[in-house]
């Protein structure tokens, strides 16, 4: 079953009597988890009918016999089992999936892999539980994520700055959701987030940010870089410079495919950059316009040292301002 129709049923009071909640995503499978945790049950009933363990603390027997007891004073016992990836024997667990108790919910959070399909337990889990398999979101989709996220809660937000977030905060579903849910407690009546509240809430700076540094890079605005640099010395913990670098070295090899790509159409170069948004075309396109292929080449060799001198590699006395003024003057210099 997919997510969203899991949280529908379980909202609807519709539990079913195994869950194996597995894949590479963890958001997901805590959300499905958490909910049954916090409403399969009243308060007064979870004292005696409900239970929480850990892979690495309980065998598939101390699973079985508590999911096989009887209720006390409540229709339904809850047995969750997290971290079931670190649980030795729970391929010994297919008894019970096979003929599970009517009255209890089971739940096995399987988290960052999924099972093997291809031996007796993965199919069996796959076929007779209730089964969610969740996949870490590729970094174009984030920003989409972010504005449906938001969109639940009846806020909008301007593209640019959901797409800065997801350049800032990465792929992480929980950590985005954590700050996300900060601004809407501090949003109060509005229902807008600008790059104004962002800078507020999660102190990321509307204008000194890896996003307006790699549009500056890009657009050879000598001013505007050495500024940035100026602002990032000064914030080192803000703007740590292995998250510059990764961020850098990204921008610039979509610089690069935009820059071999410049004649075909845009939804060649939307396809070859892997955009869900034509959001960034346009000004990927105009910075691309300003350097050959040799130099953007030359550019991301400048990054991979970038990265190496940051980590005391080849050039100890380097300071992190040095390095980034070392990899801007290849940048607008050569």
């Amino acid at each position: 079953m997919t997510f969203d129709a899991i949280m529908k049923d379980i909202q609807a009071g519709n539990y079913q009597p195994v869950y194996f909640l597995c894949g590479e995503e963890p958001f997901y499978i805590d959300k499905v988890s958490d909910y049954i945790e916090e409403h399969a049950l009243t308060e007064a009933e979870k004292a005696f009918n409900q239970i929480v363990f850990y892979g690495k603390e309980v065998d598939h027997k101390a699973i079985e016999d508590n999911a096989r007891q009887f209720p006390m004073m409540a229709s339904r016992r809850v047995v969750i089992l997290k971290e079931a990836q670190n649980m030795k024997t729970i391929d010994e667990l297919v008894g019970y999936i096979e003929k599970p108790s009517p009255q209890t919910i089971l739940v096995l959070c399987h988290k960052y892999k999924k099972p093997d399909k291809r031996k007796a337990f993965g199919k069996l889990v796959s076929k007779k539980t209730c089964y969610l398999e969740t996949k870490k979101l590729y970094d174009n989709q984030v920003g989409a994520w972010i504005q449906n996220y938001l969109r639940g809660s009846g806020v909008k937000i301007d593209l640019g700055v959901s797409e800065l977030i997801a350049e800032y905060l990465g792929t992480d579903l929980s950590k985005i959701t954590n700050e996300l849910d900060k601004i809407l407690i501090n949003l109060g009546d509005k229902k807008n987030i600008d790059a104004q509240v962002v800078q507020d809430n999660i102190g990321i700076s509307k204008d000194y940010n890896v996003f307006e540094f790699q549009k500056a890079l890009g657009m050879k605005d000598e001013v505007k870089v050495y500024r940035i640099i100026q602002y990032f010395s000064e914030n080192p913990k803000s703007n740590p410079i292995p998250l510059l670098v990764g961020s850098l070295y990204n921008y610039f090899s979509k610089l690069l495919i935009t820059r071999a790509n410049l004649q075909k159409g845009d939804q060649t170069l939307m396809s070859a950059l892997k955009l869900g948004s034509p959001y960034f075309l346009r000004e990927y396109k105009q910075a691309a316009g300003k350097f050959s292929i040799t130099q953007l080449k030359a550019i991301i060799r400048a990054l991979s040292k970038a990265d190496q001198y940051s980590k005391g590699i080849g050039s100890r006395m380097s300071t992190n301002k040095s390095i980034l003024i070392d990899f801007a003057n290849v940048v607008l210099h050569h």
